[in-house]
């Protein structure tokens, strides 16, 4: 039964993304459409054709590769004209018709002159109001945040869905001096508390110091107590040396002494960002917290992932080299690291055979988990730099910007902004991101990261 609720669980992860990167595509190829550009293809996946149907001018298929998607707009290379034209002349029909070098002096002069030939051929008679670069500016910046936007939605959608209904859930220590919960019996990296104790794991400084469930903790190295954050506050800038902490138990003062564990450990409960920190080893006893809140309410959660989210691309590529030294050996991979599609469906399928969690919360579950793929799909599309999308918005704002300028300057229009030049930096980008999602894929097969409890 775990092995077909797991199965389940991959399943319905891996479909939603299947389901997301077609619409994210969709999101392109209406708008593409409605402004009179000419969208020749629809594919969800990479590599060979599995399947295929002709509808007027635009093929749909799915491809082998479940790894993405695209839309074949037409006309996204400007031909530069005469400037790396062999022959600029007119057909019957009185159409201009270039003909594009295919062989040139220098490496990326010919690889840009191969690609300005390679979008070339895909243009017919009479396409020539209908090319891409030929769209107003704010026309191409509709086309190419569209699909972003649509993965912001899905998971504006979701979440707003789940806060709704489910609520924001957290659990928050009770006020007043922290009273000891559960105490750690031994030191074991963060990530891996769910493991037994093995013998060779330390204890932890909580058993150290003599501290039970239920003990009522009132003083750290003399400073009085009044709360859990003061005291974690305490602990975490103790950082290894010499802990007297005062306690209540029974009715009966006591005091034990230990020395805080330098462990690495989230910075906080929103930043997963791993620092080295003094550790105790206890947790305080709490109570559920459980917000419902609507759309406006979902904007403000969404504007604090969104910053956690750009944290999270900026330090990607020592994330992914982490994940790299995890494959080889050098290192234990951190439960923080970035996960691929694979280690997203591995997490899906673990929770969904997880026997301690309630359907109401692996459904939950199931469902951020969707939506946090789709955030982070969205943010990470309006990076600008090509091939990524928000290369393309940053074309098209520079063409509207320079143009703009040549107006207001009283000088000649510059033209389209020819992002054929760019093409070699757009190759660089892409060659990383295949290699950074291949250590991840990799990553998530050899050294996965699983979910806790």
């Amino acid at each position: 039964m775990s092995a077909l609720l797991y199965l389940l669980g991959v399943v319905i992860f891996v479909t939603a993304i299947l389901v997301s990167i077609g619409l994210h595509e969709l999101g392109h190829m209406i708008p593409a459409k409605k402004f009179g550009g000419k969208v020749t293809q629809y594919f969800i996946g990479f590599g060979p054709t599995v399947w295929s149907r002709q509808r007027g001018e635009t093929e749909y298929g799915i491809k082998a590769v479940p790894l993405g998607g695209y839309v074949k707009i037409v006309g996204m290379l400007p031909p530069s004209a005469h400037a790396v034209a062999d022959e600029v002349t007119f057909d019957e029909d009185g159409n201009t018709v270039v003909k594009v070098r295919k062989s040139n002096t220098g490496m990326f002069t010919q690889l840009i002159s191969d690609a300005r030939a390679a979008e070339w051929e895909h243009v017919k008679p009479g396409d020539a109001d209908r090319l891409f670069y030929k769209l107003a500016w704010w026309k191409k910046v509709v086309v190419m945040a569209g699909g972003p936007t649509v993965n912001l939605l899905i998971a504006f959608v979701i979440f707003w869905g789940v806060f709704a209904t489910y609520g924001d859930r957290s659990y928050e220590p009770n006020a007043g001096q922290p009273v000891v919960e559960t105490v750690s019996q031994c030191l074991v990296p963060y990530g891996e508390e769910s493991r037994p104790c093995r013998p060779a794991d330390p204890p932890t400084p909580a058993v150290e110091a003599g501290l039970l469930p239920g003990d009522v903790i009132v003083s750290f190295n003399g400073t009085e107590v009044t709360g859990w954050d003061q005291l974690r506050g305490l602990i975490r800038h103790n950082s290894g040396g010499k802990a007297v902490i005062g306690f209540e138990r029974d009715g009966q003062l006591l005091t034990g002494t230990t020395s805080t564990s330098v462990q690495l450990r989230p910075t906080s409960d929103t930043d997963l960002t791993l620092k080295a920190v003094g550790f105790l080893g206890v947790t305080a006893e709490g109570h559920e917290v459980v917000v419902h809140g609507g759309p406006v309410y979902t904007v403000e959660q969404m504007a604090w992932m969104t910053g956690s989210t750009v944290k999270a691309l900026v330090h990607l590529p020592g994330k992914v080299w982490g994940v790299a030294k995890a494959i080889v050996g050098v290192e234990k991979r951190a439960p923080d690291s970035p996960v691929s599609i694979v280690g997203g469906g591995r997490i899906a399928g673990e929770t969904a055979a997880h026997d301690a969690f309630p359907l109401g919360e692996k459904i939950v579950f199931l469902l951020m988990l969707v939506a946090g793929f789709n955030l982070f799909i969205g943010l990470f599309n309006f990076i600008p730099l090509l091939p990524l999308d928000g290369g393309h918005i940053a074309g098209a704002l520079w063409e509207a910007g320079r143009r703009g300028l040549a107006r207001i300057s009283g000088r000649p229009d510059p033209g389209y902004v020819d992002v054929a030049k760019l093409l070699p930096v757009a190759y660089a980008v892409a060659a990383v991101l295949l290699v950074m999602g291949v250590v991840l894929i990799v990553g998530d097969l050899v050294v996965p990261i699983h979910l806790e409890g």
